[in-house]
């Protein structure tokens, strides 16, 4: 059936339209039903595929290759394995890697205290004593990295996100003439929530920054970089390649996880950095900390053994994830693309689709969605503080549920998309 964009009806053809949609609406609510989207979070299945790390051979995990006892104090950057897995991975020397715990926003938010309370390398003096100060924020984006430099009293400033990245114009008026612009956060690859890679002229754009401040730091949080599920793979030019070239290595943090390779709540995280930083953090680190769970290091490194290896477990992860992805823009194409009330990405990769509807409907999407069953990230996160200019942005995370309860779940929200866009419409008319 031939169906007519919402945005060409008439009025009279609105409220048809809307008791329709209303009725659909009101039998979905009549069916109890749980469904969770809320989170990017592994489906259990995808869990399971690692459970077999957890059999390895304990006498093979207590010692390094180099000799060094696993069970015991040192190391506290890191066994050189896992610094080694990472850096094939990244594209840098082993020496560039931190190895941290099972999450790298654990290491993001203490990168933002020890340079608040301490300062980074070349900076005059610590963040904290310089007054109000600006953090920028690629929107939409990722509301936990979001919340961090909230917490901290930074004024968070949105930078729109373009099909290349974030508007780098922008990005380069803020940072090049305002000294208390102190960072930006990044999702380079697979962007969360648009899923967007930024393109070779971007990551140039980045590493060929000016800052006003001496002490400015780009947050490169590549959570992503294996997790294409398509056979096509986006390909990010690496940052420090970019940076080696301007001679501004000193400006970037890059972290990365096996939180979404291995277990989200047992994994391992990264910090990669230049020399001059790399001495800096583990000076600071180390009153902090005698070093992260290296059992688990090794654990990793014997399961995934290398980048290779890497990959080839990726591949079981795309295996679940991508039909997942595929029921939902397969019902957007079919069930809202014809409206004209609405627009999305087509991811390669990542874990996110951004929805992105009439302005002003997006808390209406989600609370209808909440009152029929069906729990979204709340309407407005992928932006500073929890608020969206125009409410029109929904992030939608296939992974989680099975794949019948995320088909129940997707056409729920194309009902309760549509209702919220004929609500709106038709007052209008």
């Amino acid at each position: 059936m031939l169906m007519k964009s919402y945005l060409d009806m008439n009025k009279a053809e609105l409220a048809q339209e809307l008791s329709a949609v209303r009725g659909q609406y009101e039998a979905l609510c009549a069916v109890p039903r749980k469904l969770d989207m809320s989170r990017g979070k592994p489906n259990p299945s995808q869990l399971d595929l690692s459970m077999p790390m957890l059999s390895l051979d304990p006498a093979g995990l207590s010692h390094t290759a180099g000799g060094a006892d696993t069970r015991n104090y040192g190391q506290p950057t890191g066994i050189d394995e896992c610094k080694a897995l990472f850096a094939e991975l990244l594209g840098v020397e082993p020496s560039n890697v931190i190895v941290g715990g099972q999450s790298s926003l654990n290491l993001m938010y203490d990168s933002v205290a020890r340079a608040l309370l301490l300062g980074v390398y070349g900076g005059k003096k610590p963040w904290g004593q310089q007054g109000q100060l600006k953090f920028l924020c690629p929107v939409p984006g990722y509301d936990r990295h979001f919340a961090v430099t909230a917490e901290f009293g930074f004024e968070l400033v949105n930078i729109p996100m373009l099909p290349t990245g974030p508007d780098m114009a922008l990005v380069k008026k803020y940072v090049e003439s305002d000294p208390t612009v102190k960072g930006i956060w990044c999702v380079p690859k697979y962007s969360n929530p648009s899923g967007i890679t930024y393109s070779d002229e971007t990551v140039r754009a980045f590493a060929a920054l000016k800052p006003a401040a001496d002490d400015f730091r780009i947050f490169w949080d590549n959570a992503y970089c294996v997790h294409g599920f398509d056979d096509e793979d986006d390909e990010l030019l690496n940052i420090f390649d970019a940076c080696r070239e301007q001679g501004s290595q000193d400006m970037v943090y890059e972290f990365a996880s096996t939180s979404k390779i291995t277990f989200g709540g047992a994994g391992v995280s990264v910090l990669v950095a230049s020399e001059n930083n790399i001495k800096h953090i583990t000076r600071q680190m180390g009153v902090q900390t005698i070093g992260h769970d290296k059992i688990n290091q090794m654990r990793h490194v014997q399961f995934l053994k290398n980048a290779a290896g890497v990959r080839e477990h990726m591949k079981k992860h795309a295996a679940i994830v991508r039909p997942k992805f595929q029921c939902v823009l397969r019902a957007l194409d079919e069930q809202i693309a014809p409206l004209g009330i609405a627009k999305w990405n087509r991811p390669h990769g990542g874990y996110f689709v951004a929805y992105e509807g009439l302005p002003g409907t997006a808390s209406r999407c989600v609370a209808l969605c909440k009152q029929a069953g069906l729990v979204l990230t709340p309407a407005g996160a992928p932006f500073p503080h929890g608020k969206d200019p125009q409410d029109n942005v929904i992030r939608i995370a296939p992974t989680f549920p099975d794949l019948p309860e995320l088909e129940a779940a997707v056409e729920l929200f194309c009902v309760a998309a549509r209702l919220a866009a004929l609500e709106k419409l038709s007052a209008e008319k």
